[in-house]
């Protein structure tokens, strides 16, 4: 028998409670449950804190078994297979030294310095078919704590500066090696048990980057690769990303059309052309529609404010050495910024009279263009902009009705999804790093009080929801709407911010019942985000096949020969009057050219017109991705198109 004292208490997520030896590791636990989660388990969540599986755990812990499915799985599995790209490239490479190799998003990438080797897209066969090589070894990935003097002793017997210059900035006691097979690195972990798990491997790119991203330093090779447990998931991950080319906003922008960049205008600022414009009104009336059933009031605020207004309200502090900088009149008094934010505006319109407690809430609304100063090397199509519109509100509530209108929006953002067909959505709580309060302004009251009201409301809507620290806005906390798209890519839509602090900065009031004076608290919100980045989205999402009723072009009518061109001309009228947007293809083309075109141009609709159809009155009704439909009167094709539009 082992003793008590010998036992550890594992809970796991499900909830039960299982005893184990004191030293048993994640994969022990693994094995006693079933040996086919054994075989798939990458690494152990013990106590929240991510590490190997094979590490041993001494004390009573939460456990939580991580494989491929897990994001924290994946990210060590990339995080492993950036020491086998190292192990591999040092034995391809000699005299290769080694800066940082982390795990990403899609994988993962290692800055080397190659010291005047070449390595270009011809080398990428090489060394992928060498990870394998090394992979099919299954070398275990081993764990050595290691002093500060014997880490800086083993690299500079190594010549390596660059594991070097990061041990400067480590404390004694809390540095590790990781070694697999003839490679040893600097690494905190965690890993996976063995390279065994790495079947399939893929280099994407290369690129440079400055060491400690410091144009001062020296430029290494920066190396993007990803790898999968299975070769199928990397090819289905290869035409995936084969399909996001085809899909990419800035590619089908510009053929369909909806908007351009202008290095004369600038970097970042986009024009948005006929269709493009359409395409954004169409949105804007849709939720400013929703806006108004639900109790908005719509204002207008200007593109500049006086710099004090963002001293006032903590924007300046925060951003103002990263903004664009203030503008200068002939006045020396005076300074004004492009604005930032919408936020600070609508403060000083709810100042404008006194309230009541009876006047709130009070919801102000705006499509309001928002002007940020983005790096040129970050700027990318629509979804980083330096000027771009939010579909901007803040709502004014007495505490007690701040979980009721957080509720509201929640709603109107899941109203948004569904019109658009973002069905896959998860939610993010967004709370301040207890580790970091300098980042943030407000007492802790008021932050526990905001907190408090996110979380309570997203339980009572049941969303799926993930807590994450540190990704506060630096005045409340939010609730940030994740959703994948069609390509099962991860994006940032949608926020609602609770905020206590503006109202103190701003010095806002209103009368309460008891006749005295109280603080209101905002609630920012932006279904949409930005309008810019909504729609790179919905582009990528519909490969620009959108939603009937938001398609600039929605019928183009094709008469086969000029004979008809007078009819073709009466019957887009006749559809204008019923709010049927399109146009008549007067081009002297074969009707299969002009119909090819049409589907060229995601024209939902193509209308052909000939000798019969002029002589009935009617069209012939092409659908995009179905084909003919036949002959209709316009009536039926009226009332068709429009049911279809009603049920979008």
């Amino acid at each position: 028998m082992i003793a008590q004292d010998e036992q550890i208490h594992v809970t796991l997520p499900d909830g039960s409670v299982r005893q184990y030896p004191k030293g048993s590791t994640g994969l022990d636990i693994a094995t006693q449950i079933s040996e086919g989660l054994a075989r798939n388990v990458l690494a152990a969540k013990v106590n929240g804190v991510v590490q190997d599986a094979t590490r041993p755990i001494d004390t009573d812990a939460d456990v939580q078994l991580l494989t491929w499915n897990d994001a924290a799985g994946k990210a060590t599995f990339w995080h492993s297979s950036a020491h086998l790209l190292a192990e591999a490239l040092e034995s391809l490479y000699p005299g290769v030294q080694f800066g940082i190799g982390p795990a990403v998003e899609t994988g993962f990438y290692y800055d080397v310095d190659l010291n005047g080797q070449s390595f270009s897209q011809e080398d990428f066969k090489k060394v992928e078919d060498k990870m394998l090589e090394l992979a099919r070894r299954k070398e275990q990935y081993v764990r050595q704590p290691k002093s500060k003097a014997e880490a800086i002793a083993y690299f500079e017997e190594k010549g390596d500066p660059y594991k070097l210059d990061l041990l400067e900035g480590l404390e004694d006691g809390t540095i590790t090696f990781y070694t697999q097979g003839n490679f040893t690195d600097l690494c905190r972990g965690p890993h996976i048990p063995n390279t065994g798990f790495i079947k399939a491997v893929k280099i994407m790119n290369v690129a440079g980057a400055y060491w400690r991203g410091n144009e001062k330093n020296k430029q290494l090779t920066r190396i993007y690769a990803v790898t999968y447990p299975k070769q199928k998931e990397l090819d289905d991950y290869l035409f995936l990303l084969e399909e996001a080319k085809k899909r990419d906003h800035r590619k089908l922008g510009k053929e369909l059309e909806l908007f351009a960049f202008s290095e004369k205008v600038g970097a970042g600022l986009p024009l948005w052309l006929p269709k493009g414009t359409m395409l954004r009104e169409r949105l804007e009336n849709f939720l400013r529609r929703a806006q108004l059933r639900s109790g908005y009031l719509q204002v207008v605020t200007p593109h500049i404010g006086s710099k004090q207004l963002y001293v006032t309200s903590g924007h300046w502090d925060k951003y103002g050495e990263d903004s664009f900088q203030p503008i200068r009149t002939p006045d020396p008094n005076e300074e004004f910024l492009l604005k930032p934010m919408n936020c600070p505006h609508h403060c000083e319109i709810y100042k404008t009279k006194p309230r009541s407690y009876r006047d709130l809430p009070l919801r102000l609304a705006e499509f309001g263009t928002v002007y940020r100063y983005e790096q040129s090397g970050e700027l990318h199509g629509l979804t980083r902009v330096r000027g771009f519109t939010q579909d901007d509100a803040h709502i004014f509530c007495r505490p007690d009705q701040v979980k009721e209108e957080f509720i509201k929006v929640i709603d109107l953002v899941l109203l948004v999804f569904k019109a658009l067909g973002f069905a896959d959505y998860s939610a993010q709580i967004s709370l301040r790093d207890p580790e970091k309060e300098g980042k943030y302004i407000g007492s802790d009251e008021l932050w526990e009080k905001a907190e408090s009201a996110i979380i309570e409301a997203a339980a009572e809507k049941g969303l799926t929801t993930v807590t994450e620290l540190g990704e506060a806005a630096f005045y409340g906390p939010k609730l940030d709407f994740m959703v994948r798209d069609a390509l099962g890519r991860k994006w940032q839509l949608g926020t609602i911010q609770v905020d206590y602090n503006l109202p103190n900065r701003f010095e806002l009031e209103y009368i309460g019942a008891d006749n005295q004076k109280h603080r209101p608290v905002m609630i920012h919100r932006a279904p949409f985000g930005s309008m810019e980045r909504f729609i790179a989205i919905l582009i990528e999402q519909t490969a620009g096949n959108f939603p009937l009723w938001l398609s600039p072009d929605q019928i183009a009518i094709l008469p086969i020969s000029e004979k008809y061109e007078d009819y073709a001309n009466d019957l887009f009228l006749t559809l204008q009057e019923q709010d049927i947007r399109g146009y008549v293809d007067l081009r002297d083309e074969k009707i299969g050219r002009k119909i090819r075109d049409a589907e060229v141009a995601k024209v939902p609709y193509m209308l052909i017109v000939g000798e019969k159809e002029a002589a009935e009155g009617k069209l012939s009704v092409r659908r995009k991705g179905q084909g003919d439909l036949g002959m209709m009167s316009v009536d039926d094709f009226v009332r068709s198109f429009q049911a279809e539009v009603k049920v979008s």
